[in-house]
């Protein structure tokens, strides 16, 4: 079975919790276990949270995730300018710096994590992939 997920959202707070808990129900529904849900709920925060404080333009977001009970891909797609994503994925991050720790966070808890522009639009996107199995 494949379920796709598909959500546009206000930049704002309180839309980085209600895409977790879809996807997490969905998840769920697929009998996929709590350790690998945990590490793609955490990812997924990491990235929405990104897009909430940074994107420099637009009031909305994209959140696009498809499941095929082997594989979770997950692509947070933003309106802004797609410069603070770029220069992000390339950052290197001081263990205690005050910025700059989500990618390292999505870096170890998923798979295939590639931050990048959106061709022909403004903004970036956020991929990254899991495996299922436990």
């Amino acid at each position: 079975m494949e379920v796709v997920l598909e959500m546009t959202l206000p930049r704002n707070a309180e839309s980085a919790p209600l895409v977790r808990h879809t996807l997490d129900a969905s998840l769920r529904g697929l009998g996929v276990g709590s350790e690998v849900r945990a590490d793609i709920a955490l990812a997924l925060g990491e990235a929405c949270a990104n897009v909430i404080q940074h994107a420099a333009a637009g009031m909305e977001y994209e959140v696009r995730a498809r499941m095929d009970g082997a594989r979770c891909v997950v692509e947070v797609i933003d309106g802004g300018t797609g410069a603070e994503e770029t220069e992000w994925e390339s950052l290197q991050v001081a263990p205690l710096a005050e910025h700059g720790r989500g990618l390292q966070l999505m870096r170890a808890f998923t798979e295939e994590l590639h931050i990048a522009d959106r061709v022909h639009r403004n903004g970036a996107i956020v991929h990254f992939e899991k495996s299922l199995a436990g």
